[in-house]
């Protein structure tokens, strides 16, 4: 069947797809030794795997198995709520560190090699909560997830729900190879000063996932239009 989609699209997604496998794989080359060191590190510290295969939703919402290394305790429901900071009883000792420095994610490097997601793009929530998401939210699933994405620069763990979920579909709406450089350059920013690592509130009405509060905000979610 002829694709819909404009020659150029496609030539975009090529592009992007290079892009992706090119650093993604540099990156699982160079920092092998550190994978090693810290796959060691959780082993040795705590009882379990050091790898941790999720769940998530990813392109046009098909599940496909998100690797994090484990920093959480095995006997915690690794569906609760995000931990709120370094202090959360769930968290291991290792885990603390890594999560501190996002290394926790570096497994998914691998998921970008093997095409599940992409340097940048929407960060890939559980396959449960599509469900909660209207029209416009839902193209957020257009695209492959992301490693890092408009969301992760723009406040992180200081950001509802909602203010993620538009800027995923902000990301969607203009997404480019030169909006990717600024995304991972400043993503790379936000890591070295460990900003917005814990989620401060889920949603606009809810303290945590799944409990409610009397009290709605409102926040803004437009992003900086030089990046």
């Amino acid at each position: 069947m002829r694709s819909s989609r404009p020659f150029s699209n496609s030539w975009a997604d090529i592009v992007k797809r290079a892009f992706d496998i090119l650093v993604a794989g540099v990156l699982l080359v160079a920092l092998w030794p550190l994978l090693l060191a810290v796959a060691l590190a959780i082993r040795l510290s705590s009882r379990g795997p050091a790898l941790f295969v999720q769940q998530r939703a990813g392109k046009d919402g098909k599940p496909f198995g998100l690797y994090k290394f484990r920093t959480m305790r095995l006997d915690v429901d690794p569906f609760g709520p995000s931990p709120k900071s370094g202090a959360d009883p769930r968290l291991t000792r290792v885990g603390r560190w890594l999560r501190e420095y996002s290394l926790d994610e570096l497994p998914q490097l691998a998921n970008i090699v093997k095409g599940d997601m992409s340097l940048v793009g929407p960060r890939p929530l559980y396959v449960s909560q599509m469900a909660e998401w209207n029209e416009r939210q839902r193209r957020r699933l257009s695209i492959q997830p992301g490693l890092t994405g408009l969301a992760q620069i723009s406040g992180r763990g200081a950001l509802t729900r909602e203010e993620k979920l538009e800027l995923d579909v902000q990301y969607v709406e203009r997404a480019s190879l030169r909006l990717d450089v600024a995304i991972v350059l400043a993503t790379l920013a936000h890591v070295c000063g460990r900003k917005g690592i814990y989620e401060q509130k889920y949603s606009q009405d809810e303290t945590v996932r799944g409990e409610r509060t009397l009290e709605r905000t409102e926040r803004p979610t437009n992003v900086d239009k030089r990046l």
